[in-house]
């Protein structure tokens, strides 16, 4: 059957098998998705020529996925990157170009066919080395944060590569099959049959001279971010006035396909238009509106990316040399690996994070694919190299879950027992800052983002930091008394402080440093008994909460109820005692002394023995006033 339903539906049913299964071996949803590929591809044969179209749409995937990158990365977060970005991607594109252009030229290639081959192979896979980080939780880790400069370093690079390729053509006869065989993921100038194959070149830069390309594509780009700053508020206004929640899904998604399409017009990579469409819509106030519309689609669409990856593998090619293949295909990743491995040393990086880097970053990419594709179309290698070099790029981004399944065994065997983690980089700020992400800090954490209002969270447990990442929720690991992470998660322009740590000297730390910092901030501390409600009000806390204060009232209000009280009566003695509690807790604090332990403090005990009786005639005033309430309504 050729119908692209069936092929889709191969594809779905496919993924709903595998993937569950490779999660609960512990392999990730990558190797899943590649492995449901390679099954339904070159093992059974169930994708036939159709399978073209679900790859297209497949591909939509990387570019949704570079658009919500973008959402997350203000300019100037881009500029705090600025050093790495520079330092650490730029040297890591630099020396492994100039590595396996070598390694080329001493196989036996043209200096032309070898730098091409360098270009695309330094490309590493960003769609699978952020899902594999973001489903570990290792995103926030230095080796993924500095991986995760590396790569949007790779994927900026591709603009001035794809400047390069054309002037290293060699005049090669045109050796593109009529049957179209060679398979070009990502290619805007897919060569199909006939006029297709025209219509699907047209660009707006055809047949102009150099100055009016340059001319053209900056124009593109210039309109790209007028209209992220200046259109996006009228035009989402508008949809607002219909009041249909799927208008918003539908021009999330028309921001991405029309940038895209703006793209491919001026021969440019379409997920690189949206990366920087995200970018400008970073600042925006529909930014989570976009992110929550698009992220369902990103997921399934990369799901299928990766598993056209696994089904577009010729393996007619790869059984008559598979040992060769494989053997070329390591030989880079070891060539990659031995560039990142030297750079992530230089940079300081810790040897866990060192070899999360390198062997993330060690296989080719779908970039690869993009690049593999132009370059024989622009004659700059023949036909058989570039089927050759996209099956080593299809290989290397199939081995990389292994990869990542070796560096988690060399974490638990060499690395689980250090106590120590380094401090994650904090590049984020927000409204609120939640330092400490146990019971407590969860709860208010929860509260604050469903209402729209960003926080940073840090804490110092990497198993509470990596547990609330697996449920989705961005945290930090680090010490929260330090005063340069304080520093970077932006306790300089934060209005609120949350004080959630389970050890009472280090809250009591925090509260004074950061009332010392910013005497303007409001501190809402989490407090452990009533001495340290004590402590923490000396030293500048605004809102103490007691651990078990809150849920005591509210176990002795269901007392109260059981025993006959209707539930208006229960609640005035709760919001009652609760009143007096607070009242009774800033009275007392200005006669504690730590310094005596307050069974001690006559003027303490006799404060506290007044508010108690206190309380007692005001609890009993609200029974007695219940009573004649009943006693009238019964009359």
């Amino acid at each position: 059957m050729d119908s692209i339903l069936f092929q889709a539906s191969i594809y779905l049913a496919a993924a709903v098998i595998a993937v569950p299964i490779a999660a609960r071996l512990g392999l990730g949803s990558v190797l899943g998705y590649i492995t449901a590929g390679i099954i339904i591809g070159p093992v059974l044969g169930l994708v036939g020529a159709e399978a073209e179209d679900v790859r297209h749409v497949a591909e939509f995937g990387v570019v949704m996925m570079l658009f919500l990158i973008g959402l997350e990365l203000e300019p100037r977060v881009l500029w705090d990157m600025r050093h790495r970005l520079v330092g650490l991607g730029g040297l890591q594109v630099v020396f492994t170009t100039f590595l396996l252009t070598v390694a080329a030229l001493a196989m036996g290639r043209t200096w032309p066919e070898s730098l091409a081959i360098g270009l695309a192979l330094t490309l590493s896979s960003t769609a699978i080395v952020l899902q594999t980080l973001s489903e570990k939780g290792l995103m926030q880790t230095r080796g993924g944060r500095s991986a995760f400069s590396v790569l949007l370093t790779q994927d900026i690079a591709v603009i001035p590569i794809l400047a390069i390729l054309p002037l290293l053509a060699v005049g090669l006869p045109a050796q593109i099959a009529n049957d179209g065989s060679i398979v070009r993921l990502g290619d805007s100038a897919y060569h199909g049959h006939g006029d297709d194959a025209h219509s699907a070149t047209f660009s707006l830069v055809e047949g102009l001279p150099g100055w009016g390309v340059t001319l053209v594509t900056l124009g593109v780009f210039a309109a790209v971010i007028l209209a992220g700053i200046y259109l996006t508020r009228p035009v989402f206004r508008f949809i607002h006035a219909a009041r249909l929640r799927e208008m918003y899904t539908a021009l999330a998604l028309l921001i991405v396909v029309g940038i895209s399409f703006l793209m491919m017009l001026v021969g440019l990579s379409p997920a690189l238009g949206a990366f920087l469409a995200g970018v400008v819509l970073a600042n925006s106030e529909f930014r989570h509106e976009l992110e929550s519309d698009l992220e369902p689609f990103k997921g399934i669409l990369l799901g299928l990316f990766f598993i056209t990856v696994g089904a577009g593998i010729d393996y007619r090619s790869f059984l008559e040399n598979p040992g060769d293949l494989i053997g070329l295909a390591l030989l880079v990743m070891f060539s990659k690996g031995l560039v990142l491995y030297v750079l992530a040393k230089a940079f300081g990086l810790t040897r866990r994070d060192r070899w999360l880097f390198t062997l993330g970053l060690a296989q080719a990419g779908e970039f690869g694919f993009v690049l593999i594709s132009f370059s024989l179309q622009q004659n700059v290698i023949p036909e058989a190299l570039a089927a050759k070099v996209l099956l080593i790029i299809a290989l290397s981004m199939l081995m990389t879950p292994l990869f990542f399944i070796l560096y988690d065994f060399l974490s638990r065997r060499f690395w689980s027992e250090s106590p120590v983690h380094e401090a994650d980089e904090i590049d984020d700020e927000g409204t609120v800052i939640i330092a400490g992400i146990g019971r407590f800090g969860q709860i208010v954490n929860r509260i604050v983002q469903a209402s729209g209002i960003k926080t940073v969270v840090l804490d110092h447990d990497m198993k509470s930091i990596q547990l609330m990442r697996r449920f989705g929720f961005k945290g930090y690991l680090g010490d929260p008394t330090r005063p340069e992470l304080l520093k970077a998660a932006g306790l300089s322009k934060a209005k609120v402080l949350v004080v959630a740590l389970d050890d009472p000297v280090a809250a009591l730390k925090l509260v004074r440093y950061a009332r010392r910092q910013r005497p303007d901030i409001h501190i809402v501390a989490r407090a452990y008994d009533r001495n340290h409600v004590y402590h923490l009000f000396r030293v500048g806390a605004d809102d103490i909460v007691r651990e078990v204060f809150d849920s005591s009232l509210r176990a002795g209000r269901y007392v109260l109820e059981s025993i006959g009280l209707n539930d208006y009566d229960a609640a005035r003695a709760e919001r009652t005692f609760f009143k007096h509690d607070r009242h009774a807790l800033r009275e007392l604090a200005q006669l504690w002394d730590p310094d005596i332990p307050s069974s001690e403090n006559a003027a303490y005990v006799a404060r506290a023995r007044d508010l108690e009786t206190d309380l007692e005639e005001a609890l009993l005033n609200l029974h007695e006033e219940a009573n004649d309430k009943g006693s009238k309504e019964t009359s």
